[in-house]
């Protein structure tokens, strides 16, 4: 054996000991994340702890609860923007609104929804659509830090030039900046967006199922994990969708591998929304 294959087996030995105790002790299961992303993430934390190996982050994350509250924030998936990916919202405006507004009432889940930006660029495309009203948004996370950010709408101005931008190529029929008002080097959004948004702690990773969804919203958060944990968390959404629901995942993220692929229809291809097929589903019950 090599040198540096001793070290990649020593390193993950280390890896697999940290998660096991996060996990055991804390409840956070990051044990199947996608290994290159999960070891950047812990090379930071080493960086940060100024120490040499990742095991000796093992006395941190167990006894000092300050560092792990900044462990938390490091493994979060915090890449998140307003009206990111501007030919989404789009496609949700032509093609899926008029199809939820067949329905009396509509739930909506934004499964990792990080510090909230894509929530609430929701709730301004609902309420441009005259639907906001019949509708119920679940906003989760697991990091609590990215939650009450979330929860108090208030943004860095330094991003809304760009979010603005966006917000226009997505169809904005107005300003974003008759959705917010700025105070110093910062901007709050009307606590009027917020009315029907419930924000709520939920880890994809250990919790079950989320009620009886008529859309979830998953965008760039699945890239994070391996292919198991991906699998059972399309399993989850699955579970928590009524048929001919809809599952919006990232462009970069596919059904296709799962076991619950054959339960869901691809309606965009470009932009990676599936439909629970109802008929399959019925089958298999």
């Amino acid at each position: 054996m090599t040198i540096n294959m001793k070290r990649n087996e020593i390193e993950k030995i280390e890896v697999d000991l940290l998660l096991d105790a996060i996990y055991r002790y804390h409840g956070y299961d990051f044990r199947n994340y996608a290994r290159v992303s999960l070891k950047r993430r812990l090379n930071n934390m080493v960086r940060y702890a100024e120490v040499t190996h990742i095991s000796e982050l093992l006395n941190k994350v167990l006894y000092d609860k300050e560092f792990f509250d900044r462990f938390l924030q490091e493994m979060s998936i915090s890449v998140t923007e307003m009206f990111r990916d501007p030919h989404f919202y789009l496609t949700m405006r032509s093609k899926i609104i008029d199809i939820l507004k067949t329905y009396p009432f509509v739930k909506i889940w934004h499964a990792g929804c990080s510090t909230g930006e894509e929530v609430y660029s929701m709730a301004i495309l609902l309420h441009e659509e005259k639907f906001l009203g019949k509708t119920q948004i679940y906003a989760t996370d697991y990091n609590p830090y990215s939650l009450e950010i979330a929860r108090e709408g208030v943004y860095h101005l330094k991003d809304i030039q760009k979010y603005s931008q966006s917000y226009l190529d997505a169809g904005g029929k107005i300003s974003l900046a008759d959705y917010y008002y700025g105070k110093y080097k910062s901007v709050k959004f009307h606590d009027f967006l917020k009315e029907k948004i419930t924000f709520a702690h939920h880890n994809l990773v250990t919790d079950t199922s989320f009620g009886e969804m008529n859309m979830i919203i998953c965008r760039n958060v699945l890239i994070y994990f391996d292919k198991n944990l991906q699998s059972k968390v399309y399993s989850l959404f699955n579970d928590s969708l009524i048929h001919d629901g809809f599952l919006c995942l990232g462009t970069k993220e596919s059904m296709s591998f799962s076991e619950t692929h054959p339960c869901f229809e691809l309606f965009s291809d470009k932009e990676k929304i599936y439909r629970k097929n109802s008929s399959f589903a019925y089958e298999k019950l």
